[in-house]
């Protein structure tokens, strides 16, 4: 990356996270003068990962590439090589591994059914029987694949998760769960898959190459400042923060990430594993040195303990929490961002979204090009 550069600049992005790279990219291809800042000490927002003992730890949770858009899996390629990783999770209830996501493996586990029709009619005689679109997630989840799946890998588990029970969450939160009648632990269908093989970090240092990036800035505390620079300003932040939260502060999922390093090649023999019973205050368990399997192993491993926290200004923000209270407070923002002058916002928090990474990217692929910024996808 460059020194700071003098300006004036054309556009000045804030965040170094997934949207706002790619767009910082695209816009200094295409001859625009640009700056990144980030609050963060660090690039890549919640993709960051850092190197430890030859193992590549996710800080932020893990982050699998996943993708069939043809146009934004030649752009990505530009900047990382992928390996062939598979995210094939596993649950554990009750004492029970069961396999993820919901397949003939898991049938089989709970029901020893071992047909696609044996397997139907078990769920097909503990469905919820709708006829309207489901109301909430557990109605969605209980229509979809009956009680016993609901309570053994859905119930504690998003509980959990988004510190609130199922019937408080909107259908569309499982509706991104595949349920497949075919012996296949494959989490996505996308016919791309994979992660980089020097860590997502070293993909967006490629990404910022050449371009004038400063972390440990915080954009808010001297937006008058930024403003006066005459830029056009992609925002990428939280969109609440941006109007000072004069609307109501949004709501997202909070997690606390505790590593513990083992003296031995392999442990939970598995890159992630659910813990899908209330008693059990973590959600998950990551055995990062699984998403990046090699031929000279490291003779250590790190696990990180994944757990849900309660939600606070102060914590990082994960995934927003779009219940109809929050999505109410979220158009009320929408409507006042589409009266700013010289502001493009786009990302997870901007938009108040969730968002998988090929989904960010393929956003900011449009907007450049609804801007009349060309995209070079050459590999």
């Amino acid at each position: 990356m460059t020194a700071a550069a003098s300006y004036p600049y054309d556009f000045l992005i804030v965040g170094a996270g997934l949207f706002g790279s790619c767009f910082a990219r695209i816009a200094t291809d295409n001859g625009h003068r640009v700056k990144v800042i980030d609050r963060r000490p660090h690039i890549a927002g919640n993709c960051y990962t850092e190197e430890k003992e030859r193992i590549h730890i996710h800080r932020y949770g893990p982050h699998i590439f996943h993708t069939s858009n043809e146009a934004v899996w030649a752009f990505i390629n530009r900047f990382a090589t992928f390996n062939n990783f598979v995210n094939s999770p596993l649950a554990l209830s009750r004492g029970q591994l069961l396999s993820l996501p919901f397949n003939m493996n898991t049938f089989y586990q709970l029901w020893q059914t071992r047909t696609p029709d044996e397997a139907r009619a078990r769920i097909e005689e503990q469905r919820l029987q709708l006829d309207r679109p489901a109301a909430n997630l557990e109605e969605q989840a209980l229509s979809l694949v009956g009680h016993d799946i609901y309570e053994r890998l859905i119930l504690g588990y998003t509980q959990k998760q988004w510190q609130k029970h199922p019937r408080d969450l909107p259908a569309e939160i499982i509706r991104r769960l595949p349920v497949r009648f075919t012996y296949d632990n494959n989490y996505f269908n996308d016919r791309y898959q994979g992660i980089p093989v020097d860590g997502y970090t070293q993909v967006f240092n490629r990404l910022l190459e050449g371009i004038d990036v400063q972390v440990g800035v915080d954009y808010h505390e001297s937006r008058e400042y930024w403003e006066s620079q005459g830029a056009q300003i992609v925002y990428t932040g939280k969109i609440d923060e941006l109007f000072g939260y004069s609307q109501g502060e949004l709501e997202y999922r909070a997690l606390k990430f505790e590593d513990t390093w083992h003296q031995q090649r392999n442990v939970q023999g598995n890159a992630v594993i659910n813990y899908c019973d209330a008693d059990v205050p973590w959600t998950r368990m990551i055995e990062h040195k699984h998403f990046s399997p090699q031929a000279d192993d490291p003779d250590c491993s790190v696990l990180t303990k994944e757990t849900p926290m309660a939600w606070s200004r102060t914590e990082t923000p994960y995934y927003p929490v779009n219940n109809d209270a929050n999505m109410a407070i979220y158009k009320a923002y929408a409507e006042q961002a589409g009266r700013l002058d010289r502001y493009i916002l786009g990302g997870r928090l901007a938009e108040y979204k969730y968002y998988d990474m090929h989904a960010v990217i393929g956003s900011a692929l449009l907007r450049c090009q609804s801007m009349g910024l060309a995209v070079d996808d050459r590999r």
